[in-house]
């Protein structure tokens, strides 16, 4: 064999993918922002200029904090790909209107450089930076997120009360006059981009059309927290509110879409996915309904992140695979 035989039998070895589709992660982390608009613009809307303020300090703070680290640490800076400013605005999605600055800050600080770049960056975080980011700021400073004194300005069609507030303080007797529809429309107390379901069903849907979030835990993560309810309000319809109630409050339909699918912190084979969203589901009810506190989103979100290792492990048999 030649020299120039040689030449042309050599092989280049590398990592998976080995087939790429063309699609990049910026290109996603932007179709999520954008699908996060219909639920952030009614917020603006509403609150007007404080809501301004949080969600564009939220989300600047959250690319500085990156810059700062990547320059710190003498790393390749990679802003551009859009995940700061992703997760700047998913943590001012659920934050009052009338947050004050320094406790925006220290949520940004807490996402990116403590949830996301102290493991790895992006890709290797075990838990969703924004979620242990809100859980640390709500257990810190809990009193900050009271939305009914913190919104107490501000007039609600629907509810002048936190709907999970009333729910769990007198039963589903307090919330059963409540209009679901004036619910999913956003007239209650709430985070800026948490409150109008209709919204986030909309970024949702575009997301899990286009691909760009996996069907699997969105759906399951509903199916989840409408069984657990279910459950509930049949053992005792006086005490625990029915489906709907859950699946429209809180953070139920934006941890469904945008904060359950996150991709480090997810699994990524069909059963595990299942499992993963029916189990964030319905621990959101339980801790809803038997818990110390009042919204279980978060906390449901990082138990499922610390098993999804295990859950991913689950395999199909391929024998079951096989059409009939």
């Amino acid at each position: 064999m030649n020299s120039k035989t040689e030449n042309k039998c050599k092989l280049h070895v590398s990592h998976a993918p080995f087939w790429h589709n063309g699609s990049s992660v910026a290109n996603k982390h932007y179709h999520i922002l954008i699908a996060s608009l219909p639920a952030v613009i009614p917020g603006i809307i509403f609150y007007g200029r404080a809501a301004v303020g949080v969600v564009t300090l939220s989300i600047a703070s959250a690319i500085i904090w990156e810059l700062l680290f990547s320059v710190t640490a003498r790393q390749k800076i990679t802003i551009g790909n859009g995940n700061s400013a992703l997760a700047g605005m998913l943590l001012a999605m659920m934050l009052p209107a009338t947050t004050p600055w320094w406790l925006v800050v220290c949520g940004t600080f807490f996402a990116v450089v403590i949830g996301r770049e102290i493991f790895g960056g992006l890709g290797a975080n075990p838990f969703n930076p924004v979620v242990l980011a809100l859980t640390i700021l709500t257990v810190s400073w809990g009193n900050l997120f009271d939305f009914n004194r913190a919104l107490l300005d501000y007039h609600f069609t629907a509810a002048s009360i936190y709907p999970l507030t009333m729910s769990k303080a007198f039963g589903s007797a307090a919330v059963a006059p409540l209009s679901l529809w004036e619910l999913l429309l956003g007239n209650m107390p709430g985070g800026i981009g948490s409150t109008c379901g209709l919204g986030l069903l909309v970024g949702g849907i575009y997301l899990m059309i286009r691909g760009f979030i996996r069907w699997e835990i969105s759906v399951s993560f509903i199916a989840g927290i409408v069984l657990a309810a279910a459950v509930f309000h049949i053992i005792d319809p006086l005490r625990y509110a029915g489906p709907g109630f859950h699946l429209v409050t809180g953070y139920a339909l934006i941890g469904a879409f945008f904060l359950a699918t996150e991709d480090a912190s997810s699994p990524v084979n069909f059963l595990p996915m299942i499992l993963y969203g029916l189990l964030g589901g319905i621990l959101t009810v339980l801790i809803r309904n038997t818990g110390i506190h009042t919204n279980g989103v978060p906390y449901a979100i990082l138990l499922i992140n610390l098993v999804n290792p295990l859950l991913d492990q689950i395999k199909v048999p391929h024998k079951l695979r096989q059409p009939l």
